[in-house]
């Protein structure tokens, strides 16, 4: 039996980019949800020119909690497993496929894209802060980790169930969703994923970011020592 997968797509300030994102997932066949996370433009405007749902929040309060509404929604409506992609156009909605055939293949309960078989066209201190911060992430998490800054991924509704209360607001949530997931013994896959980058600014800060996930390495390998979880 084919089970039920929605596509979930968190947003910031993306009036330029999103629509085109939102254009490619009408060939999906999937339910779509955009979360405008407190955008100060006309995000949550475009998105009502398409077939999705939308959910705004009234300030922006950061990727994790939007990530949170998100997996709310999701499991409110009884989907078996949602496919969260970025709103900037970094990945390609026509990926999608691949995690629902691993999904349905593997039962997965956690399936990361990851862009390092071909990251010549990520910048360069993108690159050396995922080496790094996956290098760690795998440390912790128990499980080889390539890309732990991906934030196009599956999870199922029974890891969405584990993960509705937990993490942080920025990029951090996204590394703490791997360990936690791989420590509490969910099924962790990869697949490979196009690596795009144009002439947008990241929401990414280094040192802010870089700061937030050293704070979470430590607290974590200090709970794993005290309490191997």
């Amino acid at each position: 039996m084919t089970r039920r997968v929605c596509v979930v797509i968190p947003a910031y300030n993306e009036e330029k980019r999103i629509g085109a994102v939102l254009s490619a997932t009408d060939c999906l066949g999937l339910e779509v949800l955009v979360v405008d996370d407190g955008s100060r433009d006309g995000t949550a405007s475009v998105a009502r020119t398409h077939s999705c749902h939308l959910v705004a929040h009234p300030v922006n309060k950061g990727k994790g909690a939007a990530i949170r509404t998100a997996i709310a929604w999701v499991l409110e409506r009884g989907f078996d497993a949602a496919v969260f992609l970025d709103a900037d156009g970094q990945h390609l909605p026509a990926e999608v496929d691949r995690f629902v055939s691993e999904f349905e293949a593997s039962g997965a309960d956690l399936i990361v894209g990851s862009r390092m078989h071909d990251n010549a066209a990520m910048p360069t201190v993108r690159k050396l802060s995922n080496r790094t911060s996956s290098a760690l992430v795998s440390l912790l998490a128990g499980t080889r980790v390539a890309d732990s800054q991906s934030g196009f991924r599956l999870l199922s509704a029974p890891l969405l169930e584990k993960m509705k209360t937990r993490g942080g607001e920025r990029f951090d949530f996204e590394s703490e969703m791997i360990i936690d997931a791989a420590r509490g013994g969910a099924k962790y896959r990869e697949v490979p994923i196009s690596c795009i980058y144009g002439d947008k600014k990241s929401h990414y800060h280094p040192l802010r970011d870089s700061a937030e996930f050293l704070a979470l390495f430590v607290r974590k390998g200090l709970s794993l020592m005290v309490h191997g979880k």
